[in-house]
């Protein structure tokens, strides 16, 4: 059995698809851990979500985190459009991937999934969230702090507030050398979103997962046709 955390999927179902069956050779002995931002930006939201539902129903452990850009698919999907929501390019990409042209009429098995997705998580040794944490909270309010939770893109990490976990968390794209040292000096708060969606990049342009029991990591490229984002 292992335990692997990804994140920040953007659509990119074909990468993601790649990693968990040719990469990591995921069984249903294994656990998986997937820190939310499963929509927008990238080709196929629509893939993605399907993918991930379809999952357990295989016999795989799968534990799902909600994203930021997770809630603003929910709030535009209510209607809330004075929100902010993806840029044009990008809502046309999540829209289209719907067969919708707008937001409100994404099919409700997507919306509920969404909406029932948890903001953090707690396995053996670390504890697991999209954005991160306000660690000048009490510790009774960072775990309540949910716009934090989602949405926070730098803070100081504090081990006593969790109990001495570790943080692992995405949100942030953050370039693959640099969370190739995090993972290499075992560092107290790593981030695994190495910016998968931006092709363009090529110091991002990665989908990474982590061995939460051996420490290995692994970052596979961008698999997907070529599709229209903006270079980050």
């Amino acid at each position: 059995m292992a335990r692997y955390v990804t994140t920040d999927l953007h659509g990119c179902l074909q990468t993601f698809r790649h990693l968990l069956e040719h990469e990591l050779h995921l069984t249903p002995e294994d656990e998986l851990f997937v820190l939310g931002d499963y929509v927008n930006k990238g080709p196929d939201s629509r893939g993605v979500l399907d993918y991930l539902m379809a999952l357990p129903q295989r016999g795989f452990r799968v534990h799902c985190l909600r994203g930021n850009h997770d809630q603003e698919l929910l709030d535009a999907a209510k209607g809330l459009h004075h929100l902010t929501w993806a840029s044009a390019a990008d809502r046309h990409l999540t829209l289209e991937s719907f067969g919708v042209t707008r937001p409100e009429d994404i099919p409700d098995v997507y919306l509920r999934w969404l909406d029932q997705l948890p903001y953090q998580l707690d396995t053996e040794g670390f504890a697991l969230v999209h954005a991160g944490y306000n660690f000048r909270l009490p510790p009774s309010q960072l775990r309540t702090d949910w716009h934090t939770m989602l949405n926070i893109k730098q803070f100081t990490y504090d081990a006593s507030r969790l109990q001495g976990r570790r943080l692992l968390h995405g949100h942030v794209p953050t370039p693959t050398a640099e969370v190739q040292r995090q993972v290499r000096v075992k560092a107290g708060a790593i981030s695994l979103d190495t910016g998968c969606v931006y092709r363009h990049n090529p110091e991002l342009a990665h989908l990474a997962a982590l061995n939460l029991d051996s420490f290995d990591l692994t970052l596979l490229r961008n698999q997907e046709v070529p599709y229209t984002i903006a270079r980050r």
